[in-house]
């Protein structure tokens, strides 16, 4: 294993050790990786909606963008 390579390469060349039947649960792992990210990017802007609103819902705001 050459230590130049990156996480990604290093990661494509263990994928092509592993036996076949055991890629679909290696990529059933992306996936569940992938949603994971997902969620927490929800989460987070979820988060954000909540703490700002108190900013977004007032007549000032409501003043500010009544053009648009």
């Amino acid at each position: 294993m050459q230590m130049d390579m990156s996480t990604k390469e290093l990661l494509i060349s263990e994928i092509e050790e592993v036996p076949e039947p055991l890629l679909a649960e290696v990529l059933d792992f992306v996936h569940f990786l992938k949603a994971k990210i997902n969620r927490e990017k929800l989460d987070i802007a979820i988060m954000s909606e909540s703490s700002l609103s108190k900013d977004w819902l007032n007549p000032e705001e409501d003043k500010a963008w009544q053009n648009l």
